[in-house]
């Protein structure tokens, strides 16, 4: 897949583009909404003989339109949204920086210069799919900002248990921890990736070494807890288990939880390496320990409640595999 950065004003001439389906929206998490719009492009533009395309945004529209308020905590970063479209068989993808300018642009601005002007055939998008400025442009008013110039095809909302499948409620249900019922949304797993960094290096010291994972504030990370996760370490992937936490054992007034994943069968240096973490099932929430050997029992029972859990599912059921 070819991905194309534009910031506004483009440059680009719609003669020296191939005619293309597009499918337009921020697609955070590229859930299985987002999934049906990506897949319905493609198939159109496949029975036509055109090249397929996504578009989507960067930043999200809250870091520019919040002011810096109620920005919005992410659920997939530009590049794991770029590889998951790309499994999706796209040709393209347009990724438009979001900032004041493009923000201000009216809706026939934005049909006329991001539509029109890329050669775009037909246009796939939601039903709740808006564009321009204060997004007055909707899916009722493109036929009318099209010119003729493309037609359209409006994906209705995907319901899970009488509930609309959005990257809203997948962030409810992360902030909330209920990881395993996300899989029913996104069509996968949740992850998230960060690099590993040093940390105070106690549980190499008790037995059970861990990770320690700086990732970005801009996205959504689960409660504190301890979780049963898998782990990508330079593309191989093993069982383990994660802490998110305060530590309470060792520190009274910590103010920023850490996230620290204990591999199952490892045992390499991997500081300054990009992992991701897959989140599977909530094992227990954190809790303080009188001392160091009662950490260290809970530590081991949280190990085998995690290899038993993986003991029950099969490689089929997982993310990246």
């Amino acid at each position: 897949m070819k991905i194309i950065h534009i910031t506004h004003p483009h440059q680009f001439q719609r003669e020296n583009i191939p005619s293309t389906v597009l499918a337009v929206g921020y697609f955070d998490g590229v859930h299985l909404g987002h999934q049906k719009v990506i897949k319905a492009a493609k198939k159109i533009a496949d029975e036509n003989r055109q090249s397929s395309a996504v578009m989507t945004f960067d930043p999200h529209p809250s870091v520019v339109l919040g002011n810096g308020r109620n920005q919005v905590k992410l659920i997939t970063t530009i590049e794991e949204k770029a590889e998951i479209i790309s499994g999706l068989g796209i040709d393209m993808m347009y990724i438009i920086t979001f900032n004041e300018e493009f923000a201000s642009l009216l809706p026939q601005q934005f049909v006329d210069e991001y539509i029109i002007g890329l050669n775009v055939k037909h246009v796939v998008a939601g039903f709740d799919f808006s564009y321009g400025r204060l997004g007055k442009g909707n899916m009722e008013t493109l036929p009318f900002h099209s010119r003729d110039e493309f037609t359209q095809t409006t994906i209705e909302k995907m319901t899970v248990s009488q509930q609309k499948i959005s990257s809203t409620l997948i962030r409810e249900q992360i902030n909330s921890g209920q990881l395993l019922e996300i899989r029913e949304l996104l069509g996968r797993f949740f992850t998230l990736s960060g690099i590993v960094v040093h940390g105070d290096k106690r549980g190499r010291t008790i037995g059970f070494p861990t990770a320690n994972l700086d990732v970005s504030k801009g996205y959504n990370v689960p409660p504190v807890g301890v979780y049963a996760v898998r782990v990508n370490v330079k593309s191989k992937w093993f069982n383990g288990v994660c802490n998110i936490g305060y530590k309470p054992t060792f520190h009274k007034d910590k103010k920023v939880p850490t996230i620290e994943v204990h591999i199952f069968d490892f045992n390499e240096d991997i500081y300054g390496e990009k992992i991701i973490v897959e989140w599977h099932e909530r094992i227990r929430s954190e809790k303080k320990f009188e001392n160091v050997s009662e950490l260290i029992e809970q530590i081991q029972k949280d190990k085998e409640n995690a290899v038993k859990y993986f003991e029950k599912i099969t490689p089929e059921t997982c993310f990246f595999s």
